[in-house]
């Protein structure tokens, strides 16, 4: 059974930087397309970015263009999202999510996912 773990939130300022990991286990890591999706208090779940399992795909969400990058390292089953300029609207619930299907991810349908990890933007 496919296990994530998500590490690296925390509060930061406006304008400040942040990273989030995701760690897999339990699973052949290099055939899983993942991503990252947040969800702030009485808000709907919004897709983040995802990386397909060989890293040629990529999805950002227009509101973090520019600005969140994500990456992924085949050899430590991690994959990481450089927040940079974070804003209070970035602030939520980010989690993990991984599938073997690339479709199934970016429409949120991902059939395994993490427990989150908070990020909270706030001067």
């Amino acid at each position: 059974q496919v296990h994530l773990v998500e590490s690296g939130g925390g509060s930061v300022r406006p304008g400040e930087s942040l990273s989030v990991s995701c760690s897999a286990s339990g699973y052949d890591y290099s055939s899983l397309s993942m991503g990252w999706f947040r969800q702030a208090p009485g808000k709907e779940r919004e897709h983040v970015a995802s990386v397909s399992a060989a890293g040629s795909l990529t999805y950002y969400a227009e509101s973090v263009k520019g600005r969140f990058t994500i990456s992924r390292g085949n050899a430590k089953n991690t994959m990481s999202l450089q927040m940079n300029s974070l804003k209070p609207e970035d602030s939520a619930m980010y989690y993990c999510a991984a599938d073997n299907s690339w479709s199934a991810l970016t429409g949120g349908r991902a059939g395994i996912w993490g427990q989150g990890t908070q990020v909270t933007v706030s001067s």
